[in-house]
């Protein structure tokens, strides 16, 4: 059922969360996330799926050539590293009541511990 009022998607991975790859060619390694794109559910993982790129020759790059860039990947292939335990974890949500109101914060539930700060 879609959502009614926040029409907003809702990943498990931010920018700036260190993340495991669990499948794929990069399976096992980390990185860091640099940008999420929530309408493909896909992130960009600093260093991990690796792609040539050609490209031409400019005035700044005259001698152009093939440049090795970072591609996106699933969201679904991606694990959040738990900063307290460094390993792997799912993510939770949970209200956090406070001072004028509550907010949703993202936890690990290996550790219980809140990532968003």
């Amino acid at each position: 059922m879609p959502r009614k009022y926040n029409k907003q998607r809702k990943l498990h991975v931010k920018k700036g969360d260190e993340v495991l790859l669990i499948a794929g060619n990069d399976k096992g390694k980390r990185g860091r996330v640099l940008t999420v794109y929530t309408s493909k559910d896909k992130a960009l993982v600093e260093g991990i799926n690796m792609k040539t790129h050609h490209d031409k020759p400019t005035q700044e790059n005259p001698q152009g050539g093939r440049l090795k860039r970072e591609a996106p990947v699933h969201v679904s292939n991606v694990m959040v590293i738990d900063p307290t335990t460094d390993e792997p974890t799912k993510i939770g949500r949970k209200r956090v009541e406070e001072e004028g109101g509550g907010r949703w914060v993202r936890y690990g539930k290996v550790s219980g511990e809140i990532l968003d700060k």
